[in-house]
């Protein structure tokens, strides 16, 4: 049976002196620089929320379950007129890390959420940080806005004639100052052009779609859903357990187990796993079980449950294989037995596991 990356990956779990044969990280793309744009009506919320989850991206899921990726990783900059602390309508500081004068070249560029007074003027409000953007925009970078930072994109100009979405609090602004522009206020997010070079998002928690979006489009669909479980972005309501990986394995200097490690990671479908394990160890059912549990934090048989569930899991995302398949191919034969175990482990059943990440 062909296996799927995420299991041949999962040996990286193993004791530190047993070699190793993982997929390494991708060095062929560059990081995304993505510049975060901070003007003092800039909600600092939104700005360092986006900032941490680019950071993230690349890099955390290998720490949280020792799962190597292959990912483009992002490079986000706070910019602004200068370094110095900007302190913001809502009084919270930020801090820029480069200035518009900087001229540095960005791939995406990110207006966050504008808090403004009633009746706003908004002429010639952001004249220097406009002219940045318009620079950014000439150089070919997508730029983006959550929620009323749109009006910073509407005045810049980069909005005429274009699909666009806002927060519904100013869909008045934008019909008296900018009726050119194609508002769609009833849409979370909306790429707009052929090449889906502007792209704006609706409310202010509506940064967490856009910058799914973004991590999706540029370092691929299996990123960003790693992402959204990080983050727990997406429904909650039924708990924490349909976001939650099979946490990283305690590393350890018994090379016995590590070896049985190994051999799980690429027969995990074996009938009766664990007793081929024990027989393998050359140690007593009593022992194996003890030095399994100390040396990994896992039962045997709890190893092997939470390897065919983050397979099934895998499958699930990235294939359309029926559920009965995935129970087979991960070694159940009895797909009630399976559906059982994946609604325990992961809170809800395989379907609606799917349909959650497929989407």
């Amino acid at each position: 049976m062909e296996r799927a990356n995420s299991v041949r990956i999962r040996i990286d779990k193993i004791g530190p002196n047993m070699p190793i044969d993982v997929m390494p990280i991708s060095q062929n793309a560059r990081k995304l620089s993505v510049g975060l744009l901070a003007v003092p009506e800039s909600s600092a919320a939104v700005i360092y929320g986006l900032h941490e989850v680019f950071s993230c991206v690349g890099t955390v899921w290998q720490t949280l379950t020792g799962d190597r990726v292959a990912s483009r990783r992002m490079n986000p900059r706070v910019i602004g007129v200068t370094t110095d602390p900007i302190r913001t309508t809502l009084r919270v500081p930020l801090v820029p890390e480069g200035t518009f004068a900087d001229r540095a070249q960005m791939d995406v560029v990110i207006v966050p959420d504008l808090f403004l007074e009633p009746d706003p003027v908004l002429t010639d409000r952001w004249s220097e940080a406009a002219a940045w953007l318009t620079a950014q925009r000439r150089q070919g970078a997508i730029i983006c806005s959550v929620c009323t930072g749109s009006l910073l994109l509407a005045q810049a100009g980069v909005l005429d004639g274009r699909e666009a979405t806002t927060h519904w609090s100013v869909c008045g602004l934008f019909k008296t100052h900018f009726p050119e522009v194609d508002l769609k206020a009833e849409r979370v997010l909306v790429p707009s052009g052929k090449e889906h070079d502007i792209v704006t998002a609706g409310g202010s928690a509506s940064w967490t779609d856009l910058s799914l979006y973004l991590i999706a489009r540029y370092c691929g669909e299996d990123e960003a859903r790693r992402i959204a479980k990080i983050f727990l972005f997406g429904d909650r309501s039924q708990g924490q357990l349909p976001f939650a990986a099979m946490v990283r394995p305690r590393q350890h200097e018994d090379a016995t187990i590590a070896v049985c490690q190994q051999w799980i990671a690429e027969h995990y479908e074996t009938a009766n796993p664990v007793a081929e394990m024990t027989a393998r160890s050359g140690l007593t059912e009593r022992t194996f079980k003890r030095r399994f549990r100390t040396a990994t934090g896992y039962t045997p048989i709890d190893y092997v449950q939470s390897l065919r569930v983050e397979e099934a899991k895998h499958l699930l995302e990235t294939t359309d294989t029926s559920v009965d398949d995935v129970s087979e191919q991960v070694g159940y034969e009895d797909s009630g037995s399976f559906r059982r175990l994946f609604k325990r482990q992961v809170g809800i059943p395989p379907q609606q596991y799917r349909q959650r990440y497929r989407a």
